[in-house]
């Protein structure tokens, strides 16, 4: 019965209590028991306990009986605070009606809650403000209150008022979910199926499990039913929900959240965002699906092994079918022979991946560094984009080239406003408007180069602020800039791997640094390396490995002086003629090094 099912998503900005909240409607609607239950029960990812973050949306499906004698279904889905994760929060937000807005009261309104409210406007969902932290003793709830209704014109007269942690509060909370959040609404509730898929993940045995809303319909097992988008048929095996875990049911009806389980076991052949149909009474038009995310950070994932590759080809298309935010193609490079260009969402979604890749499939890999695309203007009147150094074509074809700009929303108390601004103009940024919030934090509006804020522009804010700074972003266009291609030799030759792309102004510091690192990595050869940062034909910065030095005088003794002389230019002649034709051996820690410099500069 329609009228009888909530649907809804906890949005918040990081470390606002999402998933502790999530804990205590479990409890309340005792979906799990005492002997199961854990904190962060639906981070069910190490990665995810270990980080305290939620990375992956968690679905769950709830029983509730309220005041008024009904039993409802619940359906939740804790969502991910962090800005890398903000698509997951965008495709859960297609399976539901009404979001809670955590505000921790003692915070106030952070950058993600601002951006999570205007993606929940546009989204057309009911949003239900509610304070966390209420219980704490720095809480102050009417400046809270005051700052939701200032920053986001949300009337605060008839909040929520919960602790998270206590559960103070959640019982009353649950009421208001079941007053205000609407129920599903459908054109043609008994018409053909029509279930839109926001998520899904591989099982090794069952293949690939789809997480889907039922919009129109009903499905159950044994039904033939049809992906839209990628022209797929498979038989239904099985439908469910999850309890959190995945519990089977005999179908799923119209304006439910669920599951399914077919016969598909290629990843590539399910997509989020596609309509599921019956093959024997097909819908007419599939439902609008997400829009296309573009990846805004490149960076290249090269196997340490060369017989892994195939390995981390098929855990790359499985965690896709995870992360549909990521993306991936083939590529190779001279250094590290074959592997794959990945594109992500920011430098914390890097790093989640790569984790993913070591601890779900075993994949021992190494990273280049993350860049960003460029545009590249020829003199003919072509435009490339390129993510990739490599690719970057001859100066004297290039007219001029733009590089990705974004635009960042800054909260910070007011105290903090003059470091702040001083950073953003060291990244190149500027300031472009400041808003005050509530007189004791203000709002600054920042233009700046995405390749400026990949690594340690969030880590630099937080320690300029004390930490009270938070920071969102989105894409906004590209611009104008003198950005060049830096090559390093090894002696001579250069490395594509270690080419990168950075501003003119900052290249010879970048050339001296890599170089710096590379000559303590680089072991000693039998002939002196040369490391060379070089832009063009130009050298902007050298080191030397020394040589190892045997000493071939040892067995002489007593003589004539031009004996010892003769063989140390011997000795001289074979190093001149062996580094010729010597290779030069870089370990792999090589790579990691000179990328952990980048984060750490």
């Amino acid at each position: 019965m329609l009228s009888n099912i909530r649907n809804f998503c906890i949005i918040a900005h990081i470390d606002h209590g999402k998933s502790t909240l999530a804990d205590r409607i479990l409890q309340i609607t005792q979906t799990v028991d005492d002997r199961s239950f854990q904190d962060q029960l639906l981070d069910s990812m190490d990665l995810e306990r270990e980080r305290g973050i939620t990375i992956k949306s968690h679905p769950v499906s709830m029983s509730y009986t309220a005041k008024d004698g009904k039993t409802y279904l619940i359906n939740l889905i804790d969502t991910p605070g962090h800005v890398d994760f903000s698509y997951e929060v965008s495709r859960s937000m297609a399976a539901c009606e009404a979001a809670i807005l955590l505000i921790d009261a003692a915070q106030g309104v952070q950058a993600q809650t601002v951006a999570n409210t205007y993606l929940a406007i546009d989204n057309d969902l009911e949003i239900i403000p509610v304070l966390n932290k209420i219980d704490l003793p720095s809480a102050d709830v009417e400046g809270a209150k005051h700052q939701v209704e200032e920053a986001l014109a949300i009337p605060m007269d008839d909040c929520g008022m919960v602790s998270s942690k206590t559960g103070v509060g959640v019982d009353e909370l649950m009421e208001m979910i079941v007053q205000k959040v609407p129920p599903p609404e459908s054109e043609n509730p008994d018409g053909p199926l029509r279930a839109i898929i926001f998520d899904s993940v591989y099982d090794v045995y069952r293949g690939v499990i789809a997480y889907v809303r039922i919009v129109d319909g009903t499905i159950k097992t044994g039904d033939d039913i049809y992906f839209m988008g990628t022209d797929i048929t498979t038989q239904v095996k099985e439908v469910g929900i999850f309890s959190p875990e995945m519990k089977p049911a005999a179908s799923l009806s119209v304006g439910t959240v669920g599951y399914i389980i077919g016969t598909v076991k290629d990843p590539k052949e399910i997509r989020c965002g596609d309509t599921i149909t019956t093959r024997a009474n097909p819908a007419s038009e599939a439902l609008p699906g997400f829009r296309e995310i573009r990846p805004m950070v490149f960076a290249g994932l090269y196997p340490v092994a060369t017989d892994e590759y195939e390995k981390i080809r098929n855990g790359l298309e499985k965690l896709q079918l995870n992360d549909s935010a990521f993306t991936w193609h083939t590529e190779s490079s001279v250094a590290l022979g074959f592997g794959f260009r990945c594109g992500f969402l920011g430098l914390l979604h890097m790093e989640v991946v790569q984790e993913r890749l070591r601890r779900e499939f075993e994949c021992d890999i190494i990273s280049t560094h993350p860049a960003v695309i460029y545009k590249i203007h020829h003199r003919n009147g072509k435009v490339e984009e390129i993510d990739n150094p490599i690719r970057m074509p001859d100066p004297m074809e290039i007219d001029y080239v733009e590089e990705p700009m974004i635009k960042a929303t800054v909260i910070t108390p007011t105290e903090y406003i003059g470091d702040i601004m001083r950073v953003v103009l060291e990244h190149r940024g500027i300031v472009e408007k400041t808003d005050s919030l509530d007189g004791l934090r203000v709002i600054l509006t920042c233009i700046l180069p995405l390749n400026e804020i990949l690594i340690d522009f969030n880590d630099t804010l937080k320690s300029v602020s004390r930490g009270y700074a938070s920071m969102d972003y989105d894409h906004y266009g590209y611009q104008v800039s003198d950005i060049i291609r830096m090559d390093i030799l090894l002696n001579g030759e250069a490395v594509d791997a270690f080419s990168c792309m950075v501003h003119k102004d900052r290249a010879v510091e970048r050339g001296r640094q890599i170089c710096a690192i590379l000559k303590e990595v680089i072991p000693p050869h039998m002939f002196r390396i040369p490391i060379q940062a070089a832009i063009g034909r130009t050298i902007i910065a050298r080191e030397d490995v020394r040589a190892f030095r045997k000493d071939v005088t040892a067995k002489l003794y007593g003589g004539d002086v031009t004996r010892k002389q003769k063989l140390l230019s011997k000795q001289k002649e074979g190093k001149k003629r062996m580094k010729q034709f010597g290779t030069v051996n870089v370990p792999q820690e090589a790579f990691v090094a000179v990328l952990r410099s980048k984060s750490e500069q």
